[in-house]
């Protein structure tokens, strides 16, 4: 695996996450949940790269909490989607799923970093 293919898979996450807003109703409540599940999924991406790119353990340690509280979030407004019923649970279920594996692998690696840092 090249220290590339986590940033990779991290976007292509966002892009997913960028298209199903973009199928989400033109009501104001799906406008609202398009802004914010967009805003976080694409931070997750971009923040992974800069943590990847960061200039020590400890800058690196801030930004994949930063990538971490994202991809929460990113999960979050995905649930409210489905919980409102803006799209079809059937849609939103794989692209959940792959929420909670980023937040699982993010929270590791935090995990993993405090614990080399002492």
């Amino acid at each position: 695996m090249t220290s590339q293919e986590p940033v990779d898979r991290t976007m292509d996450f966002a892009v997913r996450v960028l298209r199903m807003a973009e199928k989400l109703p033109r009501s104001v409540g799906g406008q609202v949940v398009a802004r914010q599940v967009v805003r976080r999924g694409t931070s997750v991406a971009a923040n992974h790269r800069a943590a990847l790119r960061g200039k020590s353990r400890a800058d690196f340690l801030h930004k994949i909490t930063i990538v971490l509280e994202e991809a929460d979030e990113t999960h979050f407004w995905i649930e409210f989607a489905s919980r409102a019923e803006l799209l079809p649970d059937e849609r939103l279920a794989p692209l959940r799923d792959e929420a909670e594996q980023r937040i699982r692998i993010f929270s590791a690696t935090r995990a993993t970093t405090r614990s080399h840092q002492s």
